[in-house]
């Protein structure tokens, strides 16, 4: 079954067909710059613009940077706050009049992961990070996702906000290198690591192109790879999200 599969973020919203048996995209994938501001009447405008390019009729699924519970936005990172407490898919279902499915960007990009990329096979208890703008968390335990944990924003040891410590925009904003960065990183995967003792990390987002410039400073037991659908996976997580729930 083929589903439009949407991943919006802070800077980009991003679509693509997805064969959702295979998880392969099967057209080319479109992007359109995120709207400044980013209030849900503009994002809404390109959810139907990325529906009108691909001519789809069908059911879409999309990624959205919030806990959602229910279709509903109950926080809002890098868009507009006039998004918490709306129904999302109700929003998104009358902009493009198509069923839409919405989950947490972090979560569907985590799913799409588990089924067909770095953790296919991975029993016990994966958790996804990605790592860019923000850091966004999926909890997966024997395939099965604990949605909207939102663990980028734990508070550290040290006192400071996990994401706006170890997040990639943090690295760019202060000109770190790899090996200064990845000690802050450390901080954060070693806090995840006494908390919850996964089987596995599976790190994605831009940072994972990188992961060998900075694999070799991290101190975790936990086996650490990188994420292998990279910036598709939450098109591919999205669409395999929606079929979820039909």
């Amino acid at each position: 079954m083929e589903i439009l599969g949407i991943d919006i973020g802070g800077t980009g919203i991003k679509g693509a067909i997805v064969d959702c048996r295979t998880g392969k995209i099967t057209s080319k994938r479109h992007r359109v710059a995120t709207p400044q501001p980013a209030t849900p009447q503009s994002v809404a405008r390109v959810v139907e613009e990325l529906r009108a390019h691909f001519d789809w009729h069908g059911p879409i699924g999309a990624g959205f940077p919030a806990a959602i519970q229910h279709g509903v936005a109950k926080t809002a990172s890098n868009v507009d706050d006039a998004f918490i407490g709306l129904n999302l898919e109700k929003l998104f279902s009358d902009a493009t009049q198509c069923p839409v499915f919405v989950a947490n960007d972090a979560d569907v990009a985590g799913l799409a992961e588990c089924q067909f990329g770095g953790a296919f096979e991975q029993s016990g208890l994966t958790i996804v990070v990605t790592v860019g703008t923000g850091l966004g968390t999926a909890l997966v335990n024997n395939g099965h996702l604990l949605p909207n944990t939102e663990l980028g924003h734990i508070w550290l040891a040290n006192g400071q906000e996990a994401e706006a410590y170890a997040a990639d925009s943090t690295r760019k904003k202060l000109k770190l290198d790899w090996e200064t960065w990845a000690d802050r990183f450390n901080t954060y995967l070693t806090t995840l690591e006494g908390l919850f003792f996964p089987d596995a990390f599976i790190i994605g987002g831009g940072a994972s192109k990188h992961l060998e410039s900075f694999k070799d400073h991290l101190t975790l037991s936990t086996p650490i790879r990188a994420a292998t659908l990279l910036n598709k996976a939450g098109i591919v997580g999205a669409a395999t999200y929606a079929q979820s729930r039909m």
